[in-house]
């Protein structure tokens, strides 16, 4: 499944949802709670990017740095294990 905010980034949901099968949730308005794997990795984010960083200045290999970062980082969440290691095993499949 996949929880979304309340963007207009979002609006595409039910083309996303056809595409891919996942089950597509929004979170009430005001509630980071509800998406907290997402609020932690924009905490994440933040220790690389500031908020309000033009990340147009970042080349497009900085951003794959940062990602690869995050990706090889053990999270509570994930009961440890990496991103990259569920990701690799879904991609795999």
């Amino acid at each position: 499944s996949l929880t979304w905010d309340q963007g207009i980034e979002m609006q595409d949901w039910k083309t996303v949802k056809i595409d891919t099968g996942l089950d597509i949730y929004f979170c009430d308005p005001h509630s980071p709670w509800q998406r907290g794997i997402n609020e932690n990795t924009n905490g994440l984010l933040r220790q690389y990017f500031p908020k309000g960083t033009d990340l147009s200045i970042h080349s497009p290999a900085d951003l794959d740095w940062v990602a690869q970062e995050l990706n090889d980082r053990p999270r509570k969440r994930l009961e440890f294990k990496k991103p990259i290691e569920l990701i690799e095993n879904l991609l795999l499949q």
